[in-house]
């Protein structure tokens, strides 16, 4: 029975009349996270976890019509039966639970299994079908702990001087876990460039505890910055924004850093390689645990991730197809 099937307007159950992350507007679209490329505007109504709401309103209007489902509660469409399940990968983010005349499938939406302070664990949900993203699903991508990568960009900002240090990585669940690493170890304020500003705010109102922040754009422009970090959008990078500070080292939080080359690519002269999606062996973790006899897998290396689990798990399984492929834009 195939519960949910992709079209081009995304990952679409007909006996539930919805669509999950859809790719354009429709009637009813059920939210795996906030991030742009799974939350985009235009739908009719939506479904998301409850700690997800405000980032939503945030990022698609206050006007939207969101209703907000806890953790684990089963709640009807259509002819089906539907869960929302912690996925790991930032706040509110979640997998989405399908059941109908028995048969269960698991959107898993992006996903990370590497413990993170800002937002619960992933849990692993029993199934038949399992839609999994593959964003890093190659050997080569395998994470250390969060607390060593938060060690490492404490000891790069303590060691300069010069100038502020500029930190920069995605502004929806990197930057507060970023912050939220660094408060363990350090009681130094944070400076915040707007974008990322907006945001932290709505994760302190949901009760995730983070450092001091102070925002750069409410700080005397004839302040200098020097031994300071600041934490930014990639999109800030080499911008006007740049040009208030003075021999600024820069460097880049993300699990693309792992690669050798991609740093220097991208401009930065360091790279952190901490990832809000899960590496290789948590991919193949997770499948195993699901217990699923067959796996769809989409986003990044879905012809990799598909090809291994067919011939060495023994398992069907599959790319989704183009329409909804892509890797995903966080790292």
């Amino acid at each position: 029975m195939d519960l949910i099937a992709v079209n081009d307007r995304g990952l679409h159950c007909d006996s539930g009349g919805f669509f999950i992350d859809a790719l354009k507007p429709v009637e009813e679209a059920l939210i795996t996270h906030a991030h742009a490329d799974h939350a985009r505007g235009g739908s009719r109504r939506y479904t998301a976890q409850e700690d997800s709401l405000a980032i939503l309103r945030h990022r698609l209007g206050r006007g939207c019509s969101i209703r907000g489902v806890k953790y684990g509660e089963r709640f009807k469409m259509g002819k089906t039966w539907v869960s929302f399940h912690p996925a790991g990968h930032i706040l509110g983010s979640s997998q989405v639970r399908v059941e109908k005349g028995g048969h269960v499938w698991v959107v898993s939406g992006d996903f990370k299994r590497a413990e993170d302070p800002t937002c619960p664990p992933f849990e692993p949900v029993a199934c038949d079908c399992f839609i999994t993203e593959a964003t890093f699903g190659l050997p080569v991508y395998s994470w250390r702990p969060a607390p060593e990568i938060a060690d490492e960009i404490l000891r790069w900002w303590r060691s300069y001087t010069g100038g502020p240090s500029l930190l920069f990585c995605y502004v929806l669940g990197k930057t507060q876990r970023v912050l939220a690493e660094l408060g363990k170890i350090s009681d130094r304020p944070v400076y915040l460039h707007g974008a990322s500003t907006s945001i932290t705010e709505l994760y302190r109102q949901r009760g995730v505890r983070l450092p001091e922040t102070r925002a750069v754009s409410e700080t005397e422009s004839s302040y200098p910055f020097r031994g300071d970090l600041i934490i930014a959008p990639s999109s800030a990078h080499r911008s006007a924004w740049m040009k208030r500070f003075k021999k600024p080292q820069t460097g880049f939080v993300s699990g693309w850093m792992l690669i050798r080359g991609t740093r220097r690519r991208w401009g930065y002269e360091r790279g952190f390689p901490l990832s809000d999606h899960a590496d290789w062996q948590g991919i193949m973790d997770t499948v195993r645990e699901t217990g699923a006899s067959s796996v769809l897998v989409t986003h990044g290396q879905d012809e990799a991730v598909s090809r291994y689990l067919r011939e060495q798990r023994g398992i069907d399984a599959r790319p989704l197809g183009a329409a909804y492929g892509g890797a995903g834009e966080d790292g």
